[in-house]
């Protein structure tokens, strides 16, 4: 592997479990921080934080500046970001409502380098962060050592998830608890620990299985995201940085108060 940097794939490829953080916060120190207490990953949340391309950029050279993998959920269907957050060192992209074949396939496209993709060349940051002198060694197998999670977070969705799991070009089938939920309920329930979901996610664990992609999650806290951990899922996303903010502030007033 010409970008030994890059630890995010290498470890799941090889079976391990990797959590998390997840950050809206537009600011690359919060990252940083989170990445530095123990996060080997550190997913920089561009659909609904308040991520601009300025600070994404800052903020993924700050948490490999910390040990940690990027990771970079996209706006819904903004295609061009993939290979942009990819080119400036993202190690994974999440994207958004991958229903059917034609968004999975648009998603490969930008993700990837032929012949499994037309990602443009032009990794110069990537290159960098990967500590390779050339950009070329990055190319030659950044395929492999980036991961493209497609998230998984509608009826759609699970209707076309055998045809999503064997595209190649998938390396991950990332379950959306929350618009799963809604989705299932006819927006009648955001539940996203209800019996449902909780059918969905087997389903998902078997269409991994069987077309060998990562099993992934969003989890609103790390009790949930341990117990689906010994479930099978494999990548799991915790919480974010405002729970982590909130939790701790509240921490330290109840101290003050008592």
């Amino acid at each position: 592997m010409s970008t030994p940097a890059f630890t995010l794939a290498r470890r799941l490829r090889a079976g391990e479990t990797v959590y998390s953080a997840w950050c809206g916060l537009p600011e690359p120190l919060v990252c940083e921080a989170v990445a530095r207490e123990g996060f080997s990953a550190v997913t920089l949340d561009m659909q609904h934080g308040m991520w601009d391309t300025a600070s994404a950029l800052a903020a993924i050279a700050s948490v490999h500046l910390a040990g940690a993998a990027p990771v970079v959920r996209v706006p819904l269907w903004e295609n061009a970001t993939v290979s942009r957050m990819l080119d400036f060192g993202a190690e994974g992209i999440i994207a958004p409502m991958i229903n059917g074949t034609a968004e999975a396939a648009a998603f490969v496209q930008v993700a990837k380098y032929p012949p499994v993709g037309e990602r443009s060349i032009g990794a110069h940051r990537a290159g960098m962060l990967a500590r390779v002198a050339d950009q070329k060694l990055y190319i030659a197998d950044a395929n492999e050592t980036t991961i493209s999670f497609a998230m998984i977070e509608t009826r759609a969705a699970l209707d076309n998830l055998d045809a999503i799991a064997g595209m190649p070009g998938i390396d991950s089938l990332f379950v959306g608890p929350s618009d799963l939920s809604c989705s299932l309920s006819n927006g009648a329930s955001m539940d996203s620990h209800s019996a449902d979901v909780e059918a969905a996610l087997e389903r998902v664990l078997k269409a991994c299985e069987k077309h060998r992609k990562i099993p992934a999650l969003y989890c609103r806290d790390a009790e949930r995201a341990v117990a689906k951990a010994k479930q099978g899922f494999r990548f799991l996303a915790v919480a974010s940085d405002l729970a982590f903010l909130r939790a701790g502030t509240a921490a330290q007033l109840k101290v003050l108060n008592s």
